[in-house]
């Protein structure tokens, strides 16, 4: 077990390899959607690559949502399988978000021999969302 400071120095060495390891700019939250963003996130049990759309507005949110849900069959075909969707994702802090990720339950970061398996799986998968994205951007966008 890690005291908070170690895990945070770990942590950081960890995003510093990851960024090393994969010099390049990443879309995250520049996608020119109010609270539509890209993410990456890790912990000691899994690695996940994820879409999170955070409108406190229900109706936009699930629009934004339903879009993406419309090209599922193209984005899982063409881009990226084993994604999950959730509509309604209730965050630690209880915000309800909509989320569609992809995770690899099997590596943490805590032990640094997986580290070189997450930097692939993350680069592999947000890649691969980012694609897609580009290519369906303006229908993502188009919700009224």
């Amino acid at each position: 077990m890690y005291s908070k400071q170690e895990n945070q120095q770990l942590k950081h060495e960890f995003w510093m390899a990851f960024a090393e390891k994969y010099p390049r700019k990443w879309i995250l939250y520049d996608t020119k959607i109010k609270d539509f963003s890209f993410k990456f996130f890790v912990d000691n049990k899994k690695a996940q690559v994820q879409i999170a759309i955070e409108s406190k507005n229900n109706d936009k949110r699930w629009a934004y949502f339903n879009q993406i849900l419309a090209l599922k069959n193209i984005l899982e075909e063409e881009f990226i399988q084993d994604l999950i969707f959730q509509k309604d994702f209730t965050l630690e802090n209880g915000k309800i978000i909509s989320q569609i990720w992809v995770e690899n339950k099997e590596i943490g970061y805590g032990n640094t021999n997986n580290w070189s398996e997450i930097f692939d799986f993350f680069y592999t998968k947000m890649n691969a969302l980012e694609l897609f994205y580009f290519e369906y951007d303006e229908f993502i966008k188009n919700i009224e």
